[in-house]
């Protein structure tokens, strides 16, 4: 676990060294020095500069171990070859965190990456913590410490508030900061981590998840460098009840191996790692208007239970705009009860009444309207949030103060609701309204946008019931990737049903079995090494007699030999052929970064065109089992759409947990496995694995044999 008082001294240091510090406030290791006079530091600045008496203003110390005192933290801006000396005398000083803005380790290729790990156990010798290397470093603005040579503070300083950012791009993380700034949020605290040698992203995200000054948390990610951390780091975010938004680049796929894995094909890096974050209660982010929005919205701390959005507007066009985009996110928008619209007509008979909520032009005349329409939106609809699309109407002076005296005592009388405003005007005049409360937004979308992510929080915390994880057993597995009949015995120990079945070796075998099955039955050719045996001619289905099986058995044989010569063959397989059920996918693949990752999806050709699958890492119980069976878009089929029975999505269910459980017990040499197709049979007739390729990598043998 890590130190976090020892990422304080960090980020709240009540001392600082500069080594390599610099006269000139433009260069890297003047940038902070500066940065810290101007916003008035509460810490000593302790610069360090053989060549000087003085830097800024301030005494300059000819080496670390001239200094007057151990400093709490350090910033070392001083070329690579001269790190390791530098925190060697850091260490000895008593130093305990340094950031090094210094570059040229592990992003220069091997020899730095070695020279890295160097670092990392010479300040682990004196329990010392480092950020970066090649890092912009830290700021926080309460203390008024820029451990940062970020040249977006040439602007103007960041904002005090309740946002913190955590970034492994020093220049996007500051990028992020600067926006916050210039759309008026507060953003109290930058970490940028670099190279990551030690402290991580999921650091920064675990110190601002158990700070008591940063109640929203912003990340941009590159790459996961320790998993169990990330997570961890989300868990206990989720449960201070703080929002993290996640900006994550690299969005490719996972490679070759998806050529011969339906699993793999549909589990690409990108698609794993949110669906894993999202689980954790990351919202994963494209764009930082996006980001920004939702962080303005959450920093706000009222996050409704009520998933459901109304709208009162003064314009019909704004308020169709609206019901639009709420729809394509699938943000409810239900109208608002009978009587509740009976009275509103009441009041305004030419007014629409159900949700949008238009209270029309009229609204100018009689402002008393909006009030009166948004607060039978908040009561009598018990909407989450209610948006008001008042545009440039609440941006007047004269109309600004009559709207803000009739909607401010509905904050009051709903502090667990959200009321939002979509205005333009005087900027000076539209913080009033944020200033009493409401959310003020130029754009009727990106408002939705923004309030469906706060609502989704809020409900999530609110439904927060956490299922107890399965706990695996180890799994005992073959020595090489088995054949179907193989994994399938596997995969029956772990209680995963297959239809009835038996592996042949000879067309006599194999009437004895079919005949003991009943017709009809399906055969197909036993080997670990076809994956894809309907694409050589190696499955026959709809088998009704003794001469059918003989003849496909000789078909099988024949089109493995002509199309698989070099394959090992172990047999034929006859299994009586099931019908009747809801064909589905079920499969575990292996990601680098996060482990066995389980994915559920409709069988049939067309699953990886469509891509409507759902993931989740594992393991995980029925009732997780079952959400990630609901989600997907085409669940309906599997509900019983258009008259069809409802297929065992009970049994689907615990065939998919048991998976994900057998699945993180196997270890690191399950690469992946397949269930393809899975029939589901009409509900309470249960679900069968009718095909099965489990994946290994070899097991090595060692020179002794064993």
């Amino acid at each position: 676990m890590t130190d976090l008082s020892l990422i304080d001294g960090l980020i709240a240091p009540k001392s600082v060294a500069i080594i390599g510090a610099s006269e000139d406030p433009g260069r890297i290791g003047g940038r902070p020095i500066a940065a810290m006079l101007k916003a008035g530091y509460e810490g000593r600045i302790l610069p360090v500069n053989p060549k000087r008496d003085t830097v800024q203003g301030l005494p300059c110390y000819a080496s670390v171990g001239d200094l007057p005192e151990a400093p709490e933290a350090a910033l070392i801006a001083v070329p690579a070859k001269l790190v390791p000396q530098t925190i060697e005398a850091l260490g000895r000083k008593g130093c305990k965190a340094a950031t090094l803005f210094s570059a040229g380790f592990a992003e220069t290729g091997a020899e730095g990456e070695a020279a890295q790990r160097e670092l990392v156990a010479l300040a682990g010798k004196h329990g010392m913590r480092l950020l970066g290397p090649n890092t912009l470093g830290v700021y926080n603005v309460d203390i008024g410490y820029y451990g940062t040579f970020s040249s977006s503070l040439d602007t103007g300083f960041p904002r005090p508030g309740n946002i913190g950012i955590a970034s492994q791009s020093g220049a996007f993380g500051a990028h992020l900061g600067a926006l916050a700034r210039d759309q008026g949020l507060g953003c109290s605290v930058l970490i940028t981590t670099g190279n990551e040698a030690d402290i991580t992203v999921a650091d920064a995200i675990r110190w601002m998840a158990e700070s008591d000054s940063i109640d929203v948390i912003c990340t941009y990610m590159e790459a996961v460098n320790d998993a169990p951390a990330l997570l961890a780091a989300l868990d206990v975010a989720r449960a201070a009840g703080k929002p993290v938004l996640a900006l994550k680049s690299g969005r490719s796929a996972v490679g070759a191996r998806a050529a011969a894995s339906h699993t793999a094909s549909l589990t690409g890096d990108a698609v794993v790692a949110d669906a894993v974050l999202t689980d954790h209660g990351a919202i994963i982010l494209r764009d930082p208007e996006s980001m920004m929005d939702i962080a303005y919205a959450a920093s706000k701390k009222v996050l409704p239970s009520q998933h459901s959005l109304g709208v009162v507007t003064v314009s019909g066009g704004a308020g169709i705009v609206a019901s639009d985009e709420a729809e394509r996110i699938g943000l409810p928008m239900p109208s608002m009860p009978d009587e509740a619209q009976a009275k509103l007509l009441e009041v305004l008979p030419y007014a629409s009444a159900v949700n949008p909520l238009d209270c029309t032009a009229q609204a100018l005349n009689e402002p008393a309207l909006l009030e009166q329409f948004t607060r039978a939106g908040l009561e009598e609809g018990g909407y989450g949030a209610v948006l008001c699309f008042l545009t440039y109407v609440a941006g007047s002076e004269r109309l600004s103060k009559v709207i803000l005296e009739a909607m401010a005592p509905l904050r009051a009388a709903f502090p667990d609701r959200i009321i939002a405003f979509c205005a333009l005007g005087d900027p000076e005049v539209l913080r009033r309204y944020d200033e009493a409360g409401i959310l003020v937004f130029n754009d009727p979308c990106r408002a939705v946008r923004a309030l469906d992510a706060v609502l989704r929080l809020g409900s999530a915390q609110a439904s927060s019931v956490k299922a107890a994880l399965p706990e695996p057993k180890p799994v005992l597995l073959p020595a090489t990737s088995p054949d179907e009949a193989e994994a399938k015995a596997l995969l029956a120990e772990a209680g995963i049903n297959a239809a009835p079945e038996q592996a042949v070796q000879s067309a006599e075998e194999a009437v004895a079995a079919a005949e003991g099955f009943g017709y009809p039955v399906v055969m197909k050719i036993l080997s670990p090494d076809i994956l894809h045996k309907s694409d050589i001619g190696a499955v026959k289905l709809n088998i009704r007699d003794a001469d059918g099986v003989r003849a496909a058995h000789a078909d099988i044989l024949s089109a493995a030999a002509t199309h698989a010569s070099h394959a090992r063959v172990s047999g034929v397989l006859v299994a009586r052929q099931l019908s009747g059920g809801v064909e589905c996918l079920m499969g575990i693949n292996r990601d680098p970064t996060f482990g066995p990752v389980a994915v559920f999806g409709l069988g049939g050709i067309f699953v990886e065109l469509l891509n409507d699958v759902a993931l989740r890492a594992c393991p995980f119980g029925p009732e997780t089992a079952r959400e990630m069976i609901l989600s997907i878009r085409s669940a309906a089929i599997l509900q019983g759409a258009r008259g069809a029975a409802p297929a065992d999505i009970d049994a689907l269910a615990e065939m998919l947990s048991k998976l994900s459980v057998f699945a993180a017990g196997a270890g690191e040499r399950l690469v992946s496995i397949d269930l393809n197709p899975v029939l589901a049979m009409p509900e309470g007739q249960g679900a069968y694995a009718l095909d099965a390729v489990i994946e290994l990598d070899a097991q090595e043998v060692a020179a002794d044999g064993h």
